[in-house]
């Protein structure tokens, strides 16, 4: 018996779901696959994690060849198909070659929808729809430093914290009031918006690009209120329309996209679509759960079934931004005679709670900051689930103390647990058993479930500890460097030693690492702390400030921040600052909180020349290095002063400067308990008492408070000197890159700290002492040395832009 011959235009996520779907069915026909792209099918909704430097581009694919030479599909990657001929039943390939079809589906998804703006075809403009764009964009992004996203939806964040993780400055450009309004009110995105500056990414809002500036490639961009910002690079996230060109081309009916029917079917008999493409009662839908819905509907279809029906998707969208835990779902813009609104709001703590009931069924939600009843709450909206009886508890428990847990073991097979690929509990605990498997990565390799969003990761751990009982054990987190380097920093620390790896070049060549932004700072910091004085320096390792030794700030200029021992200057050095700021037209002269002078609004080629007048060492306020000494003025002057902390805090900052560590370290050293410096909140603080002195570490004064662990009590000054250099030099050595010793503390233990650095007996106290002495014998000041000789004529050059 002949089988029938089925041809697949698009080989994305909605293609391929569809003939996995068929590849179910007794007898599938033969299917061709033709994709506009050189790869195997891959997890589009992953190209943010990959760009983010969470995954790497492999782990996103999801069949290899093997998978279809097995299914015997015949799969032309890179092949585009230009026409379609529905009177001979033929697709028309790029080459002019005819291939025959008996049913055909089309999945050629959406297109980046590109605002009208001059500009767009510079260098250094992107979209963000695939592989090669993402690799791009990577690769530009590796040799610039300032990003302007156009658009504030949910693929933009995702973007913008991307490029952020890759070293760049990012500004978030959005022409509406709020971000993401298509899946938020005001207040949410109120609070999403603060949630987002806090990552250092800037937000502009009601306000658009008009202009996109410079001389062949991106140089500056103008916005719709006659704001010029430089910048190097510009990504065009403004939204997606669906590709309906093939089908309004060959005669299919076409409205948005290509309009089908409660069966996939599209106007031609034989003829199907899936995925962004489609438009089913004036509905298009962009999210995977929609698609993995379609697939199942057009596979039984297409077998010549029409026992499913398509009667359209809920809307349901997950935020990927590490720090940020967003969901949104269903009709969260319900207003009628009917409809109420449940609402939570903790702006503080970056919470926002809502859910919106027409009668006693949940119509939509919005859950920022906590999502845990996501889950939970879409299943209700997809089943229209009678919610009264237990209203009082929809996002709280019935006291209204605590969120709602999720009872998995109470969950019927047939519920879903992971929205986006449609896959039950059922399914989930079937896996488990006979796959004996123990772990997210397991499950998803077998049922899909948890390789998108990932939102549903708890659930599917209270499903596995609920299935193996006792022995079920979580699994322990990796503190892996970033995705590309899948290895730990000890481990990539033993390979650098073994090997005798001295340069980013030699680590990365070495197959250790790829080529990201996480990646290369931090492994920059763990040679320059294995090889003090042969550490090879390369410029392109580093982000923008280090290379020219001062902050960044939002519009482009550089703030300046000269080292003042423990916050003790003289008329004479003030006198010089004064000059330099009147020179050089210094926009503000701040008082920071480190007892420092800040100038701020300083143009990076009138660096090298401020360092030269200032003739004052470098703050290292760019740097994630020790940064300030604090202190109060101590016996000398204090009448409750007991120890001299001012002479203590200068000579541990002039001990300490320029050593680069893990993350920045603040210090502080107070003449007495009343702390006026504030030493028990500083990463070291060392604080005077009768007859001596108390030495805390891993304190915090930012968004957590933490007081820090006592460390040691001692006698005199020297003591203190020595007990904060072993600490310091052990936290070099053993922190996590971009880890704050008030994380690092905890992490530890302070008792096992106590016990490496004074345990005389092991000698390891010696020998932290002798490895700090190292690493502070090769300490160069920055601007002195590159005031006089810049490491390339380029170096402190900035844009000229272009109009």
């Amino acid at each position: 018996m002949k089988h029938e011959r089925l041809i697949v235009i698009g080989n994305g996520m909605a293609g391929v779901a569809t003939i996995e779907e068929i590849l179910k069915k007794p007898s599938p026909p033969t299917i061709t696959v033709f994709g506009g792209e050189p790869h195997v099918n891959y997890n589009r909704i992953l190209l943010s994690d990959v760009l983010a430097c969470a995954k790497t581009t492999e782990e996103i694919f999801l069949n290899s060849r093997e998978w279809y030479e097995k299914h015997a599909i015949q799969l032309h990657p890179g092949v585009f198909i230009t026409g379609i001929d529905l009177d001979h039943k033929q697709v028309i390939a790029q080459s002019g070659e005819r291939y025959e079809f008996d049913k055909l589906l089309i999945a050629t998804g959406s297109v980046p929808l590109i605002p009208p703006m001059k500009g767009v075809d510079k260098k250094g403009v992107f979209t963000f729809r695939n592989i090669e764009d993402t690799e791009s964009m990577i690769q530009w992004a590796a040799r610039n430093d300032r990003a302007v996203v156009i658009g504030g939806g949910l693929l933009g964040l995702e973007a913008a914290r991307g490029l952020t993780n890759r070293g760049m400055m990012v500004t978030v450009v959005h022409l509406m009031g709020h971000l993401m309004e298509k899946q938020l009110d005001a207040t949410a995105g109120a609070i999403l918006k603060t949630e987002v500056e806090k990552m250092g990414i800037e937000v502009r809002l009601n306000c658009t690009v008009k202009e996109i500036l410079g001389k062949g490639k991106v140089e500056a961009v103008r916005f719709s209120t006659g704001d010029l910002i430089k910048t190097d690079l510009a990504l065009i996230t403004a939204g997606i329309r669906p590709n309906v060109k093939l089908a309004e081309e060959a005669g299919l009916a076409v409205k948005r996209g290509i309009l089908v029917g409660y069966h996939m079917q599209s106007s031609h008999p034989e003829v199907f679509a899936v995925g962004e493409c489609v438009e089913f009662r004036g509905w298009t839908y962009g999210l995977v759960a929609p698609i993995m819905e379609q697939a199942k509907v057009a596979a039984e279809a297409i077998a010549g079934s029409r026992s499913l029906v398509y009667g359209g998707s809920t809307p349901a969208t997950t935020l990927k931004v590490a720090g940020i835990r967003l969901t949104s779902m269903g009709d969260f813009q319900q207003n009628g005679a009917d409809c109420e609104e449940i609402t939570y709001a903790d702006p503080n703590m970056g919470i926002y709670k809502k859910v919106v009931l027409q009668g006693n069924r949940v119509a939509g939600a919005i859950l920022l900051g906590e999502t845990e009843d996501g889950p939970r709450l879409l299943e209700w909206i997809r089943k229209g689930t009678d919610v009264g009886p237990f209203r009082k508890s929809l996002l709280w428990d019935g006291n209204g103390a605590q969120p709602r847990p999720i009872p998995v073991a109470g969950m019927q097979d047939n519920e879903t647990v992971c929205g986006c690929m449609s896959v039950t509990k059922g399914t989930i605990v079937e896996a488990i058993k006979t796959h004996k498997l123990t772990d997210r990565e397991g499950i998803g390799e077998k049922t899909r479930a948890c390789t998108s969003c990932k939102s549903c990761g708890p659930l599917i751990d209270q499903l596995l500890e609920d299935a193996l009982g006792s022995t079920y054990v979580a699994a322990p987190k990796v503190n892996d460097l970033c995705a590309c380097a899948r290895m730990t920093r000890q481990a990539l620390r033993q390979v650098i030693q073994e090997r005798q790896l001295k340069s980013y070049s030699t680590v990365k060549e070495s197959g250790c690492l790829g080529d990201c932004g996480v990646c290369k700072p931090g492994v920059s910091f763990l040679l320059s702390e294995i090889w003090p004085k042969d550490y090879a320096d390369e410029r392109q390792a580093r982000f923008i400030n280090d290379r020219v030794h001062a902050n960044i700030q939002k519009d482009g200029t550089f703030s300046v921040v000269p080292r003042i021992y423990g916050g003790v200057t003289s008329p004479e050095q003030l006198r010089r600052i004064a000059d330099v700021a009147e020179k050089y037209n210094v926009r503000m002269v701040k008082i920071t909180g480190g007892q420092r002078i800040d100038l701020l609004g300083v143009k990076k080629e009138d660096l090298p020349k401020i360092w030269a007048d200032l003739d004052i060492p470098s703050g290292h306020a760019y740097a994630k290095a020790v940064r300030t000494v604090k202190t109060c003025v101590g016996s000398d002057f204090c009448r409750f002063g007991v120890g001299d902390s001012t002479a203590l805090g200068i000579e541990m900052e002039k001990r300490f400067e320029g050593l680069y560590t893990p993350h920045k370290v603040k210090m502080a050293v107070s003449g007495c308990p009343r702390n006026c410096a504030e030493s028990y909140v500083k990463d070291i603080g060392v604080v005077a008492i009768e007859g001596g002195w108390e030495v805390y570490v891993g304190g915090a004064a930012g968004m957590n408070v933490r007081k820090g662990d006592l460390l040691c009590r001692v006698d005199i000054g020297q003591e203190v000197l020595d007990a904060a250099t072993k600490f310091l030099q052990y936290y070099r050595e053993n922190g996590e890159y971009m880890e704050r010793t008030y994380d690092f503390v905890p992490r530890i233990g302070i008792e096992t700290i106590r016990r490496v650095i004074f345990n005389k007996i092991s000698g390891e106290p010696d020998r932290l002492l002798e490895r700090f002495h190292e690493a502070k014998s090769a300490v160069v000041d920055p601007w002195k040395k590159e005031s006089r000789r810049p490491v390339h004529k380029r170096q402190f050059s900035d844009l000229t832009i272009v109009e």
